[in-house]
């Protein structure tokens, strides 16, 4: 029969329990922060491909508006619509009629993405074309305030029969040297031409591209596969536009469960889907769980079998070891444990209750020097980084405080801005009340600045009467805000001395982080300039760099 007196079942025990209990808590933790880990990479890694995708979207539409901006202030084109709205003689509108479709059949042969393009009156008849529109076009009536600068689309891009792509049409105004609208230039574009700027993007960041129309029908894809797109769902659809740039799961367009989300750009009709197979995701995730199950059931088995070995060897010894443990224990001490124990580790509690005292002992006075030692060394920090007198950091700490900012200002472009300040007629005031007086002024200012800047700003003594504060991520509007709330603080404040009332005013200069600063350095002296301008024009101001 097993004993659970024994010393080596115990070991057995907790050795299984000891190996089970945190691999299994560990394992858990472990696979929920793999898991988060895995679905906030995922996540940003779709909202990555997303933008890419519309930020590529935005930029080919950029370029195809140029293109027919371009062409529609060509002097052909506006020449043409000139003749037709003038009385000209036949041989000369005769001429225009036919420079015109030949001069746009050219452009178009010469632009790929454009396949087709026609020239309208105000009034929307065709006065001349590259081709015979698929569809009447209807104009803006009126025309966006915007038309002249942008594009205007005046379809949604859809499937085009005719052209057997994905086509939308572009319109843009065409203008006389007035400004006036002669009519429009229209510009059938092949939505296509935009789908290997999508794939080069799909290859930068896992996942699919998918352009949908606002009723959920696929437009154009980078999946490889020669597979019909299904349209999306009602319900799918109405949560990627409800939860736009947010990640959700559903059945794919080819039939596959996925994880994605949309974007809809602001100059396209088009709504941009991402998308990744949740089982690939997720693929690599269960292949570690099945594998960390394994390998926990085989240490297990292999932990028992050492700590029985380990216990069996462990007892004989143990004898050995209370009888020197009846030797080493010399002191005089008065502290009993409780034995409750028939064990070995019984007569061991007995030999340690003697040990207990000296041990204790000297753990309080290790405790206490070690107590002593750790306030010394706050207070040689705390002096280390602080001006004596104000209380403010010293120059050495603001030196650091620069730098550190200015670092970040490079990493993160997060600007942030310097206020130089300095105690307007200071040496006379050491002159005529004395260095007491001055001091209880120096004293007095530091306390208003600490009292008036916020919990990330930092105040430090420059040196003599001046002093810096360091606004991190705030704006030059903001930082000259808060350096005339100063300076009224300081001056309307009370500062007396031996019954005597002291006026003190203050000169600030504001300056903020430059891109090309390449040290603390120019910030400073761009500070230090403004004060020497405020002082220049007068003292208790504050003077600003643009």
């Amino acid at each position: 029969m097993i004993s659970i007196n024994s010393i080596k079942n115990k070991i057995l025990i907790f050795a299984i329990l000891a190996t089970v209990i945190p691999s299994t808590g560990l394992g858990l933790l472990s696979f929920w922060q793999n898991e988060t880990l895995l679905a906030d990479n995922v996540t940003h890694q779709l909202r990555t491909l997303a933008v890419d995708a519309s930020r590529e979207l935005e930029y080919w539409l950029e370029a195809r508006t140029v293109e027919v901006r371009t062409l529609s202030t060509s002097n052909t084109v506006i020449n043409g619509l000139s003749h037709q709205s003038e009385s000209s003689s036949s041989n000369n509108s005769s001429q225009t009629s036919q420079a015109l479709p030949h001069y746009l059949r050219l452009v178009q042969e010469k632009l790929s993405p454009l396949l087709q393009l026609a020239v309208l009156n105000p009034n929307g008849k065709i006065v001349a074309s590259s081709g015979t529109l698929p569809a009447p076009v209807i104009l803006p009536n009126p025309w966006p305030q915007t038309a002249a600068t942008d594009g205007v689309i005046i379809d949604t891009p859809h499937w085009n029969q005719d052209h057997n792509t994905t086509t939308l049409t572009l319109a843009v105004p065409v203008l006389s040297l007035d400004n006036e609208i002669l009519g429009a230039l229209i510009a059938v574009v092949d939505l296509d031409t935009i789908l290997p700027s999508l794939k080069y993007a799909a290859k930068l960041s896992p996942g699919h591209i998918l352009l949908l129309d606002l009723a959920g029908n696929p437009l154009l894809s980078t999946h490889n596969q020669e597979t019909q797109f299904k349209p999306v769902a009602r319900q799918v659809l109405q949560r990627l536009r409800t939860e736009e740039g947010k990640p959700i799961t559903f059945d794919g367009h080819l039939q596959n469960t996925v994880l994605g989300l949309a974007v809809i750009p602001q100059t396209l009709p088009i709504m941009v889907v991402v998308e990744r197979d949740r089982a690939e995701i997720y693929e690599a995730w269960s292949s570690f769980r099945n594998l960390f199950l394994t390998l926990m059931g085989v240490l297990t088995l292999l932990v028992g079998a050492v700590a029985w070995r380990m216990g069996r060897s462990i007892v004989t010894p143990l004898e050995q070891l209370t009888g020197a443990a009846d030797r080493i224990a010399a002191g005089d001490l008065t502290l009993q444990l409780p034995v409750a124990r028939r064990d070995e580790l019984g007569h061991l509690t007995q030999v340690f209750n003697q040990m207990t005292g000296n041990l204790r002992s000297s753990h309080q006075e290790f405790k206490a020097a070690s107590l002593t030692l750790q306030k010394q060394n706050k207070l040689l920090e705390t002096l280390s980084i602080t001006d004596s007198l104000t209380g403010l950091y010293n120059r050495k700490k603001l030196d650091d405080i620069l730098s550190d900012q200015l670092a970040r200002f490079k990493r993160n472009q997060r600007p942030f801005t310097v206020l130089m300040l300095d105690i307007d007629h200071f040496k006379a005031l050491n002159d005529n009340y004395g260095h007491l007086a001055g001091d209880l002024v120096l004293e007095s200012v530091a306390r208003t600045l600490s009292n008036s800047i916020r919990n990330i700003d930092f105040a430090a003594r420059y040196g003599g009467e001046e002093f810096v504060i360091v606004l991190p991520e705030t704006a030059l509007s903001a930082a000259r805000d808060m350096a005339e709330r100063i300076l009224i603080q300081v001056r309307d404040a009370s500062y007396q001395f031996n019954d005597q009332l002291i006026a003190v005013t203050l000169s600030i200069g504001v300056a903020n982080s430059h891109v090309g600063d390449e040290s603390a350095d120019a910030v400073l002296a761009r500070a230090d300039r403004m004060l020497y301008e405020a002082k220049r024009a007068g003292r208790n101001r504050v003077h600003c760099t643009d």
